[in-house]
This record gives structure tokens, C-alpha cells and sequence, in this order.
């Protein structure tokens, strides 16, 4: 462990300063490359899988509230819509048709990778008993992750006169960081949905450790992890038009207030952590009693571990594939967005096996 200028305290079992004082990559430093070797040994048939749902899945904002499909909308071109623009308007001798587009996101709607500046706690960095606003590794609200002082800098309500400037960014810990260790390497799937269907089950410690016995998985330090619920695939199947009592009584999420749980995350030294369901863990929580993290995985992953977590990936095609193959590892190329000062990312996950 280094000491880091801004900490004198860490998190217990968190890996402040294990990859330096300023790290900003925390367990995707994991992926080395004799992991990427690891992972290119996994591929012996040269087939590849999708893991991204259409990004304007899940539909409407029932998973939600705060987040909206994604809209597409022309450029503007010489007071015109770019969308089938014909340059003979600005010179006669030209043939071209053109279309150009722009896209208003949330970043996290759809297939997506959090970032570490995504969850962060009120923690007491000092020792002095007072907690501070910080993220992982010791980087501090309104410092490295900085915000409008009102509503008035957030959201898209009326894209025509919002200001062209950004209000908000990761100065530290952005997506950026994640993005430029290009994350390939080993994945090994874990099959929840072969052993619980689609019922609501809530994973802890002793279910999951069930389930890896009877399927032979093993992970090991660096490997990238994917739990496969189905969730992901109910979602195809209701074609943008999510149910919300449905969606809340479906497929398997990890119980995030199990310890045991949460410390076979850490002594498993996997690298990322990734699921087909809404946040990995149970949302709403499991009930717990005094002050608390509202999503105990994820602040034990993004703020005390570094380990990034992906969400409503697609992964029910693999899955099926490697059961039916005797597989469960696979080659895996992830990066998302290498958008400077994000806190979230769409992305476009490619296995190869």
C-alpha cells in the first residue's frame, strides 16, 4: 500500500493506494498482458457474440426514472436538416447526398460500464472523525468530481437552448481512465440463470459457491466476471415496452448485504464485474438496520475494491453457447467510451471463444 496526500485512513478491506497513490484504474491495472494471452488461449473457434442490447433498450424509463431512451436528430447544415442533403443546394455541378446525425444520451440507459466516479461514500478520510464526500482511491466531490450548483445545469429539457458547454466532469476517475486500458482479457461466465430459471433469487455467498461447484467454474486473479440471469433477454422480449411489476419479479441479482459475499469479490482478485440485470445487486436492497450504503456492492466494488461493474449486458446467447459447449471462459474486449471526464459508459462488449 502507498500513502496517499489525500488520505491518511483507507476503507478496511479497500485497495487505496495498492497501484499507487494516484491511481485511477484500480483492479483494471489486473488485466496484464499475460491476461490478454489468457484470454486470446480461450479462443478456438473464432465465433463472436454481441453482448450489447439495441442501446434504446430497455424503452421508456421504467428501470429508471432518470434516464431516457437515447435521440437521434440530424446535424443542422446551412439552415437545413443534414439528413439527406443534396450539396447540388449549395453548388449545381456536385452529386453528393449526404446525412450527418447527433445523438442526446444518457449514458447509463442501456448496456453500460460504471465507472468508479459513479459511487462514491461519505467516508472519514483524515481520521478525525469527520466523513468526507470522497471516491475511490481518496479523490474528493466537488474537487476531481465536480457538478452545477443547481438543476438549472442538469438535464436536457429543451436541447435547443441548452448551452454548448459541459457542466459536470471526472476530473478523476472519469471513464476515460478505464477506456484507455482497452479492457480485453479473460471472462468466465457464471451461469445463475441454468440453475434458477428466471425466478427472483437473491444470490448470496452460499448460492453462489453452490453454483460454481456443480459447473466446475473457477476465477482467478484478473479474470473478468459474467453473471448470466436472463434478465437481459426478458427485456428483448418486451420489445421496449418494460413491465415494472414484472421486471421487479424476475431472474437472479446478488445479495449486496451478504459479507461473505462481498468478500469472496475481494479474495477472488477478478478484475470486473458484470451482469445482464439492472445493477448487478438487488435494487431495492434487502432491508438493513442503521446508516448504511443504499447498493453495498456497489460501494464495495467502484469505491473500496476499483472494480468496475457492467450492467444489462446481453449475455443469454453465450451463455447458452458455452453450456452447450462444456465452456465457461472466453475471450472478452470491452472498452467503453473513451469520453473524457464521463462517469458512465455506453458499451458494445464482443466475446470470442
Amino acid at each position: 500500500m502507498t500513502q496517499s496526500a489525500r488520505w491518511k485512513q483507507r476503507p478496511p478491506g479497500s485497495t487505496w493506494g495498492d497501484f499507487g497513490p494516484d491511481d485511477q484504474c484500480g483492479r483494471m491495472n489486473l488485466l496484464t498482458p499475460a491476461k490478454v494471452l489468457q484470454g486470446m488461449r480461450e479462443v478456438r473457434e473464432g465465433l463472436t457474440f454481441n453482448l450489447s442490447l439495441p442501446l434504446d433498450f430497455p424503452g421508456g424509463n421504467v428501470l429508471n426514472p432518470r434516464r431516457l431512451p437515447p435521440v437521434l436528430r440530424p446535424t443542422l447544415r446551412n439552415g437545413r436538416a443534414n439528413m439527406n442533403y443534396q450539396l447540388r443546394c449549395d453548388n449545381a455541378a456536385c452529386t453528393d447526398l449526404i446525412s450527418d446525425d447527433l445523438v442526446v444520451m444518457h449514458l447509463q440507459y442501456s448496456t453500460q460500464w460504471d465507472s468508479l466516479a459513479h459511487v462514491g461514500s461519505l467516508f472519514d478520510v483524515q481520521g478525525n472523525g469527520e466523513p468526507q464526500a470522497v471516491y475511490y482511491n481518496g479523490f474528493r466531490a466537488g474537487e476531481h468530481v465536480v457538478g452545477p450548483d443547481s438543476a438549472a445545469g442538469a438535464g436536457i429539457f429543451d436541447f435547443a437552448k441548452v448551452p454548448r458547454e459541459s457542466t459536470s466532469g471526472a476530473k478523476k476517475l472519469g471513464i476515460e481512465n478505464m477506456s484507455e486500458r482497452c479492457v480485453q482479457g479473460r471472462a468466465v461466465m457464471i451461469d445463475l440463470h441454468a440453475h434458477l430459471g428466471r425466478e427472483r433469487v437473491l444470490v448470496d455467498f452460499d448460492v453462489l459457491q453452490d453454483i460454481l461447484k456443480k459447473d466446475g467454474v473457477t476465477v482467478e486473479t484478473g479474470d473478468m466476471v459474467c453473471l448470466h440471469t436472463g434478465f437481459a433477454q426478458v427485456l428483448l422480449e418486451m420489445d421496449r415496452h418494460p413491465d415494472a411489476h414484472a421486471l421487479g419479479n424476475s431472474c437472479a441479482v446478488l445479495e449486496g448485504r451478504d459479507p461473505r459475499l462481498l468478500q469472496w469479490i475481494t479474495d477472488s482478485g477478478l478484475a470486473a464485474l458484470i451482469a445482464d440485470n439492472y445493477a448487478v445487486e438487488a435494487h431495492p436492497p434487502s432491508s438493513h438496520e442503521g446508516t448504511c450504503a443504499l447498493l453495498p456492492l456497489h460501494e464495495h466494488c467502484l469505491f473500496k475494491l476499483g472494480v468496475h461493474l457492467g450492467e444489462i449486458w446481453h449475455l443469454t446467447p453465450l451463455a447458452n453457447w458455452l453450456r452447450t459447449h462444456g465452456r465457461h471462459r472466453f475471450l472478452l474486449t470491452a472498452p467503453p467510451l473513451r469520453l473524457p471526464g464521463a462517469v458512465g459508459s455506453p458499451a458494445t462488449p464482443v466475446a470470442t471463444v
